[in-house]
Parts: structure tokens; C-alpha cells; sequence
């Protein structure tokens, strides 16, 4: 086994929540025991069993690209227009000069998810095609006639792989660029892509990170239908109780989270601020779905970082706040680390944001390195036997400085990171 003498460190956070839209308003909501979860007022929801997300208030991504390239935002879902936003972010906080990066040896990683068209694009097409009849379309004219009248680059909006593929385009990135499409586990195993492509020299400076928006009508119709999802509709903000005795099912959500991440030299000979170092990474897949996966990879997240459980501060879950996952996560987790260190659980304030949820959860832990706080887990009041872990359900100094983040994906994808805050 090669051991790499390259290390891969963050220097720049951006972050897109429910709660702020920066790495400190967002910890500090987090710290303030403050909850992003609230009544969807977007589109109609009266109809529907669930009415309520953890959703961004007023977001208008003309805020964060350039003017010169606002025109490109027409042809990119929310899904993609909170990629490309996050990613300025993490290049404003990294106060990296663009204009002195070598541009084939800066990469764009990002995890994605299923992204769900806006219905009114695809409403002419399926009125031309119904014969009449509003509840039937009939192929043959939608093959004919049906096409004819949707937008040429209606595709170009909803490809998963159209998140890196923007902020390459929109940033001159013509380094390493790939999609990580797992969904509620895609921005760690992404962060760990890039984690592994820094080590190997194949690039100096990344983009890793992860975005989705499930507040979309066509979206909450499908999780309602498929999904184990909160009814509490009278009261949305106490909804997600991860790890809770009485939770009854997730919150979807919407947001961005992306990192900077650069070999560690690199930062350095440019004045970088570093948040932290990325010190192991691991996956796994969970067939039985009984834990075993969970502790693979956080085995080998640690196994790489080479560090003792007794160095971790906090475990940053993936918490999803639903009565099997929780179970199976809380298992692994313990059958990992017999000495559990604290369970932070960020879902709780913010519902689950999909395939940005891994990385914007990492960056509570990514502040907390800052300001010395550990935020809390909301909605944490009766512990369940079956998950057997420490619960922090409320704010705390940092003690240690080292975190392991830990996520899910619902059909068995596994990943774990460790990071060490920059001494």
C-alpha cells in the first residue's frame, strides 16, 4: 500500500439551508435551538397529507452568479440553481484567486439526486396529447404532436449530472468533474471522491459538494405516496425527532452545501484560511439492513484517519428521524463504537435536504470548529432502546478535535468522513 504525503484540507464553506445562507447564521440558528421547518407557501398543499418542509425563504439565485451569467439560470432547475450558488459561496469564503488556479487541475464533484420537473412545463404537451380525455395521454400523439410543444432544452434543466456540470462551465473548472448520484448519502460520497482524487494528484483544488430542492409538487406527491414521511402538520417544527422514541417519519427539505477542498500546500502557499483536514474516508453497502454497513465504513473512515474513537468529539449523524433508519443507523454507529461519543443529530432543526444534506449537516460541525459550540439536536425528549447512542439534545462546548460524519442513503448506501479542526 502507497501512502500519499498529499493532504487534503477545507478552506472555503458554502451553504444554502432552511436556517441562513452562511456557514455562521446557520450555526448560529443551530446553537439558538432555532427551526427551519414551516408550512409550504409556494404552491398549494391543502390537498396533500403533508404541508410543510424545511424550506429557504426568498431564495433567488440572481443573488450569487454574475450578472454576465444570469442568463444561463433559465435553463437550470432550483435543483441546479442552488448547485451553482452554493459553489460561489464556497469561492467567496475560500477568497481563492480564481485567475491564478491551474483550470485542469481544478476539479467539480457533486452529489445529486432524483430532480422533479416543474409540472407546467410538460402541461401543453399533455393537454395536446389527452384526446380529449384529461386523466389519459395518448402516446401516439405524444410521440407526434406531444413533443413538438415542450421546450427544446427542457431536458438540460432536470439531468442530475447538470450540477457539476454547470459549475464547471460557470467557474472554467476543467479538472476532475464527476456526479455522485445516491441521493441522501451523495455529498459525502462525493466529498470523499474528491478526498481520494487530491491524495492521488489529480487535481489541487475541488468543488465538492451537493444540492437538492424536494419542494416541488410533483417531489412531496411522490415522497408522501412512497415515503415514511411526517404528518404533523399542526406542528411542523417539533416533526423530525431523530433517535426519539416517538418520531414518526422525515422531513424533506431543500438547500446547498459545497466545500472548497485543496491539497494542503496549495492552501498554504496561498494564505489559506482552513477550516479543517479530511483525514479518512469509507464506504459500504448495508444488504442486510441491519447496521453492519454503517459500521463498515465508519471502520474505515477511522481505520484511514488513524485516530481512537476517544479523539472524536461528536458523530454527526445522518439521523433521518424515521423508526427503521434510525434503528439501523443507531446500531451500526454503537456496533462501530462500543464507547459512542455524542450523537448530533442537524435534520431535527432542518428536515432532510436530499443529496445536499451529508455536506450542509458537516458544516454545523465545520462551525462548531470556529466558534468552540456544538449545537444540540432538537426535539429530543424520550430515548429509544432500539437506538442505543448518546443523543446531544443540547449545546455544548467543543471538547476534542475531531468529527465523524456519518450518511445514509434509503437503499443501503453507506458513507463516513472524518475531519480535524486546523490547530
Amino acid at each position: 500500500m502507497v501512502v500519499s504525503l498529499r493532504r487534503a484540507v477545507i478552506t472555503g464553506v458554502g451553504s444554502l439551508t432552511p436556517l441562513g445562507n452562511d456557514g455562521p447564521s446557520f450555526h448560529s440558528a443551530l446553537k439558538d435551538r432555532k427551526s427551519g421547518v414551516s408550512a409550504i407557501t409556494s404552491f398549494d398543499v391543502s390537498t396533500l397529507p403533508v404541508r410543510f418542509a424545511g424550506c429557504i425563504p426568498d431564495f433567488d439565485a440572481k443573488n450569487y452568479v454574475d450578472k454576465k451569467d444570469r442568463k444561463a439560470l433559465r435553463v437550470m432547475a432550483k435543483t441546479i440553481q442552488l448547485a451553482v450558488s452554493g459553489a460561489q459561496c464556497a469561492i467567496n469564503d475560500s477568497k481563492v484567486d480564481k485567475e491564478k488556479l491551474d483550470r485542469t487541475r481544478f476539479g467539480v464533484i457533486y452529489g445529486a439526486g432524483l430532480i422533479a420537473t416543474e409540472l407546467n412545463e410538460l402541461a401543453d404537451a399533455a393537454i395536446v396529447s389527452s384526446s380529449g380525455d384529461p386523466i389519459k395521454v395518448d402516446l401516439d400523439i405524444w410521440g407526434h404532436k406531444g413533443l413538438e410543444v415542450i421546450q427544446p432544452l427542457w431536458m438540460l434543466k432536470y439531468l442530475p449530472n447538470m450540477l457539476a456540470c454547470q459549475v464547471s462551465i460557470l467557474h472554467d473548472a476543467q479538472g476532475p468533474n464527476n456526479s455522485i448520484t445516491q441521493s441522501d448519502v451523495a455529498s459525502v460520497l462525493a466529498l470523499g471522491e474528491t478526498f481520494r482524487l487530491l491524495c492521488r494528484d489529480r487535481g489541487d483544488f475541488f468543488l465538492a459538494g451537493g444540492a437538492e430542492s424536494r419542494i416541488n409538487i410533483l417531489s412531496l406527491t411522490r415522497n408522501s405516496l412512497f415515503e415514511e414521511l411526517s404528518t404533523d402538520n399542526e406542528n411542523p417544527q417539533k416533526a423530525c425527532r431523530p433517535f426519539d422514541k416517538n418520531r414518526n417519519g422525515m422531513v424533506i427539505g431543500e438547500g446547498a452545501g459545497v466545500l472548497a477542498v485543496e491539497e494542503l500546500e496549495h492552501a498554504k502557499n496561498r494564505g489559506a484560511k482552513i477550516y479543517a483536514e479530511i483525514l479518512g474516508f469509507g464506504a459500504a453497502f448495508d444488504q442486510k439492513k441491519d447496521g453492519s454497513g454503517v459500521a463498515r465504513a465508519i471502520n474505515a473512515a477511522l481505520k484511514e484517519a488513524a485516530i481512537d474513537v476517544s479523539d472524536i468529539d461528536h458523530v454527526n449523524a445522518h439521523g433521518l428521524g424515521c423508526k427503521r433508519s434510525d434503528r439501523i443507523e443507531a446500531q451500526g454507529i454503537r456496533s462501530a463504537l462500543p464507547k459512542t461519543p455524542d450523537v448530533l443529530a442537524v435534520k431535527s432543526a432542518i428536515g432532510n435536504l436530499g443529496a445536499a444534506g451529508g455536506l450542509v449537516e458537516l458544516i454545523a460541525s465545520l462551525e462548531s470548529f470556529q466558534t468552540g459550540i456544538v449545537p444540540g439536536t432538537l426535539n429530543f425528549e424520550n430515548a429509544d432502546p432500539d437506538c442505543p447512542v448518546p443523543v446531544l439534545s443540547a449545546s455544548r462546548e467543543l471538547r476534542k478535535n475531531c468529527v465523524l460524519k456519518v450518511s445514509m442513503g434509503q437503499t443501503g448506501q453507506c458513507g463516513a468522513v472524518v475531519i480535524r479542526r486546523w490547530m
